[in-house]
This record gives structure tokens, sequence and C-alpha cells, in this order.
């Protein structure tokens, strides 16, 4: 009894272990092998954000983002789901391998750095300050005593606290935090806030497609161009490559620049991808 007692726990314990290992199979090492043979891929969104990627009123998915995605997978016979994450999340989405990919406008930063890798960048990107035309901003120093708004973990975000002699040291107080730039918008069209620091990917594609873009004025600072890039997990070199090569193959095709023209009338590809 006792024997067989041993061979069982023996046996349970060998289920448990290769079941766990089962449920995460690509847990170490690089996960190309494991998304090739499985046929798809997971990309963590923001799906408000556009025109990188966002809703339709149906539901369905679309932007310049979520074609380029799908665009460089297709060159694998790879489909690409895409799961929408709690942006202020993202780095952990991706470690914890809630999703295999962050292609959503995603800005490359030296803090990033440290918890994930990156693609070549395939796009550049400003923040910009945002405000009704009324109330007369036209440079950040205009905030003085004025209420700002700002993305929860957006690199706006990292920007404005990191650099704070650009734009924050004139508001007033701390900046109010929003889930989604469409929320930050709501609040500036209401007057709750006077300003939002954005990207202007964003703020040039929304207030177009609004057909309010009189309304607005659109301030450019100090603040650096930004980098987008897709994000990684540290070990998925392969994974790396095999992106970047795609974007170097939708560039030599013309497909890049199709895609850009969709969304942008013009090609955004940077120099470092021709």
């Amino acid at each position: 009894m006792k024997k067989l007692l041993i061979s069982t726990l023996i046996i349970v314990g060998t289920f448990l272990l290769s079941g766990c290992s089962g449920i995460r199979p690509h847990t170490q090492g690089d996960s190309w092998s494991r998304i090739q043979e499985q046929g798809r891929v997971i990309v963590g969104l923001d799906d408000t954000f556009v025109p990188m990627g966002f809703q339709e009123k149906d539901g369905s998915l679309t932007g310049f983002d979520v074609d380029l995605a799908r665009a460089v997978f297709a060159l694998y016979d790879i489909k690409v789901d895409f799961q929408a994450i709690d942006w202020n999340m993202k780095e952990n989405e991706l470690n914890n391998q809630t999703i295999d990919l962050i292609w959503n406008g995603y800005t490359k930063t030296a803090e990033r750095e440290k918890k994930v890798a990156f693609s070549d960048t395939y796009m550049k990107n400003d923040q910009v300050l945002v405000s009704l035309k009324k109330n007369n901003i036209t440079q950040f120093s205009d905030m003085q005593g004025k209420i700002l708004g700002v993305q929860t973990g957006s690199s706006g975000y990292d920007a404005l606290m990191g650099q704070p002699e650009i734009l924050k040291n004139y508001i007033q107080g701390e900046p109010i935090l929003y889930d989604s730039f469409n929320e930050g918008l709501m609040d500036l069209r209401a007057g709750r806030i006077q300003g939002l620091l954005i990207d202007k990917v964003y703020a040039d594609y929304y207030l177009a497609q609004m057909g309010t873009r009189e309304d607005y004025n659109i301030t450019t600072g100090a603040f650096e161009s930004e980098d987008f890039a897709v994000g990684i997990r540290k070990q998925d070199q392969q994974l790396r490559e095999k992106i970047n090569q795609g974007l170097r193959t939708l560039v030599e095709n013309g497909e890049f620049a199709r895609i850009s023209k969709k969304w942008f009338g013009e090609d955004v590809a940077p120099d470092s991808l021709r």
C-alpha cells in the first residue's frame, strides 16, 4: 500500500510538473519557434489610440500599426491577434507573457529599455500641447497656473515629469491623468483642463477626423522627437530580427509606403529603414 501511494504521488507530481510546463511552453528562450509553429502572435495595444490602433464603430480593430503588424507577419504566414491592454501595465503584460509584443505607437525611452527590447525605429513622433484656440495658448509658458492633462503611462507623461522645466513647472499642481486620450479631449472640450499633452500623430488625425481642427491650437515645445518601435521581450532576439527584416522588406517592396499614405497621406518610413 505504501509503495502504491508513493508511486501515485510520483506520477501525480510528474503530471503536474509537465502540466505546468505545458501551460507556458515558451517561458524560457526565444518565442519565435513557438509563434511560427502556432501560426499566431499576440500584439498588445491601447485600442483608443488613433490612428495607430483603434476600434471602428462595429468593434473591429484598424489603424496604421494594425495594418503594419499584419503586413509584417503575413510575410511569415503568421496571423496577428490583437489584445487590448491597460497601457499603464504594458511592460508587465509583455514580460508576464500575456502578450508577445507591444505594437501601438510605443516610444523608445531609456527607462523602457531597462524592461524590454525594441525593434528598429519605424516612425517619428512629437509630444504636443493641444488647447482650445479661444484660450490663447500658443506656447508652453502660456500654461502658467493652468490645468494640464496627460495619459497615464505614456511617453508624454515620462517627458513631462523627467523634464519639468519644459512644461510641468508652469502648470497648476500635478497633471490630471487619463487612461486614454479620448477622455482627456472630452475634459479639454468641457473646460475641466486647459491643455492636453498628447502624441502629435493622435492630435492631427483625431481633430481632422472630427472636423474641429480649427477650434484648437497644437503647440510644439522643446521635448525631443520620439522614435516609435515594437516592444519585445529581451530574450526574443530571433523574433526581433524577424520583425526588423519584415519592416525592411515592406519598405523595399512599397507596402510600407502604401500603408503610410493610407493613414498619413505620406510615406513616414525613417531613413534608417531605407
